[in-house]
This record gives C-alpha cells, structure tokens and sequence, in this order.
C-alpha cells in the first residue's frame, strides 16, 4: 500500500481539513463567552458574532506537519480574498469586522506575516505600515491567483488599506485535529469526573455534529450559541453522577425488520401464548433491544457497581411475583383458559404499562427511561432455560412443549 504522506495525489490533509472545522468549531466555542454564535460557511470556514455584533470571519487550515506561512503563501492571500469581498460590502473601514486565521503551521520567521500574530515576538527595529509591508510582498508575486487578489487589494486606499490589514490575526501552530479531544477535556470538562471525560466527550462531539448538519442542510437557520454546548455538556455530565445512568438508546431500532409475529425468542413467545397484538409485540422487541443494547453500553463504560444488575433484576422478580400472587390468587387447575388468559393480560399490562412509572423499580434513582424497566422484565421473560418472569399462569408447565413447537 502507498504510504499516505508520500502519494502525491493524496488528499487526506484537504479531508482531515473538513473534519478539522466542526470539531475545531467546537473546541473554539467552548473557549469564548456563551453569548458567542456561530454559523459555518457563511462568508468564511467559520464566523463567530459576539454580544455587541461584532463579527469575526475566521479561516481555517489544517496542514502537514511541519508547513510553514511565507510571505506569498496561498493560504494567506486566499483568505485575504475572501475577507477583501466582506469588507467592501459591509461598509470598509466602517464594517464591524475581524479577520482571524487559524493554522497548524507556522509563520516564517523572517515572513512579514509574523506581524500579524496574535502573540508576535518582540520586534527589533521599527517595521514599516502593514501596507506597505503587504505590496511589497505582493510586487514580487508571480501567481496569477494572487496577482488577481493583488488588484482587489489595491483598490482599497491607503488608510483603508492599514485599517484593514489591522483587523487580521493569524493563530499559527494550532492544535491538530486528534489533539483537540483532549484539549476540550483537560481544559472544559474539569468538572467532570476523570473516568467519564472521553464518554461524555463522545456524546458531546456526536450531538455536536448532528447540530452542525443540521445548519449545513439548511435543516437549522438561526446561528448555534455557545450556551447550547455549555447546557448539553451540564445534561450530560448529570447522567454520570452517582445516582444517575446515561440514556443513549431513546428512539433506537434494531438492524432489519422485527418479525412479530415468528420471532422465535423466549420472551415473544410468551406473549403470543397470552395473545398480545402483534403491535404491542413489536413495541415489546423495541422495549427488549434498547435495554439489551443499554445494559451493555453501561458495562463496557465500566458505569456499574460490582452486582448493582443482579440486585436490580432480582428487585424486578421480587416486585413481579408479588403482583403475580395478587393477579393469580383466584386461579386452579380447573380455570378456564379465558379466565388464564385475561390474567396473564393483566400481569403484562402492568409490567407493560405501569411499572415504568414505579420509583420502586428503577435501577438508580434518576433513571426514569420506562424502557429500562420493561425491557429489564422481558430480559428476564427470555432467561434459559428457564424464565425468571412469565404472564400465563401454565406457562412453566408449558414451556417445553411450546419451546418444542418454536424450534
């Protein structure tokens, strides 16, 4: 295989570049005050508003390692370019504007760039105006992409030529794309417990995204505030406390099609043997697979005490078998099969129906989710070889004969 960094037709710095702006995005949110929004390729990669309206068009640019901004450097006089065109239409030396480009390169030393760094060295001599530092700069170019930006530069006057200049702030030797994780945890998540930092993290950036193409699609008109991230991160971080569990499988479906009415699993067949509808059945998968899938995401972020499950399930089968003796206590042997029927209904109307609502039968106290609790009971239902819960009073003296039927 070609190595990546040597391919000259190799585009992953340009495809790391679009990645690179939403998560950038986020972490350069998160560093300004809440009241800051944010709209992305508006006028530039990104332009962020603050309370007073002031507007800052900033460009991005992910580079190769080791890159470095000269005097005629293509990523300079592009976004020069861009920020030229915003700047004769929101009025010149009266638009409200800022001009920032971000890198992971560096500027040149000996670059007249360096004058436009946010942090520059101290300057030995005295430097001549920016524009004249720019022209003569641009006198030695022999591009015709920057030549063309040269003659839109020069329309400008002098004084709106220094007043524009002046608006620009270059950030070089920013962080690349896989530091920017860390760099949000270790410096805006202090609040957050060590252990949980790349869970929530992963949350965060995973909404964050989906807010991100949502105002790319048009699907979102108004710009995204920094308050929004702040609000999120704090829900977040709440699901992660000591009597609290984060719910990430809300809404969530299964691969392929659910298959009511011959899914040959333990707890399906239960509820066909008391006739519940086929809707109600699918309803009951749905309720299976999120807290299935729940269980295991809470185990694989190690987000549960040592038989905290256990205990929990054995609470469910407790509280079941007492409202089971309840629904029961007038059956025998010579019941009839309605009168067996509509008493398995009853036992699964509430496990189904009303012991979500139970603060009894939560796993912690914050966990309100009802799919937890009735997906924890058909969890049980589905026990072999033998189920820990069951809604048809015969159904254990049946089992064999109906598992027989299904296989």
């Amino acid at each position: 295989m070609t190595d990546m960094n040597t391919n000259q037709y190799s585009a992953a710095e340009q495809g790391l570049g679009y990645i690179y702006q939403p998560r950038f995005a986020l972490l350069r949110l998160l560093q300004l005050p809440e009241s800051t929004s944010i709209l992305m390729e508006k006028d530039d990669d990104l332009e962020f508003v603050d309370k007073d309206g002031v507007k800052t068009l900033t460009s991005l640019k992910h580079k190769a390692v080791g890159d470095r901004l000269t005097d005629l450097s293509t990523d300079f006089w592009k976004s020069v370019r861009i920020w030229l065109a915003c700047y004769h239409r929101d009025g010149g030396s009266e638009a409200n504007l800022r001009f920032f480009l971000f890198t992971t390169g560096t500027v040149s030393k000996t670059s007249f760039l360096r004058y436009f760094l946010d942090d520059p060295s101290p300057d030995e001599g005295v430097k001549a105006p920016l524009s004249q530092l720019a022209e003569d700069a641009l006198a030695k170019t022999e591009s015709k992409t920057i030549s063309a930006i040269a003659k839109e530069f020069h329309r400008l006057n002098e004084d709106e030529k220094e007043n524009f200049l002046t608006c620009i702030t270059i950030f070089d030797g920013g962080p690349r794309i896989a530091d920017v994780p860390s760099i949000i945890k270790d410096q805006h998540m202090r609040s957050v417990r060590r252990e949980f930092r790349d869970a929530i993290f992963e949350r965060l950036e995973g909404w964050w995204d989906d807010v991100v193409v949502s105002l790319l699609t048009g699907k979102r008109s108004e710009p995204i505030y920094g308050y929004e991230i702040s609000d999120k991160l704090s829900v977040f971080a709440e699901e992660y406390k000591s009597d609290n569990l984060p719910i990430t499988f809300r809404g969530k479906a299964p691969a392929g099609e659910i298959d009511a009415e011959n899914d040959p699993r333990l707890f399906v067949v239960q509820l066909r043997e008391i006739g519940i509808a086929s809707n109600r059945i699918r309803n009951a998968i749905l309720d299976y697979y999120r807290a299935f899938e729940q269980r295991s995401a809470w185990a694989r972020e190690n987000l549960l005490i040592s038989g905290e499950m256990e205990e929990y399930e054995d609470r469910l089968v407790d509280e079941w078998s007492r409202y089971r003796d309840v629904v029961f206590e007038d059956l025998d042997e010579e019941s009839a099969e309605t009168v067996l029927l509509e008493a398995g209904k009853a036992l699964y109307q509430w496990a189904d129906l009303e012991s979500g609502n139970s603060c009894t039968l939560r796993i912690r106290e914050r966990v309100t989710e009802p799919y937890v609790v009735r997906g924890g009971f058909h969890i049980l239902a589905n026990t072999r070889p033998l189920p820990r819960v069951y809604w048809h009073p015969h159904f254990m003296s049946r089992i064999g004969m109906l598992l027989g039927a299904t296989q």
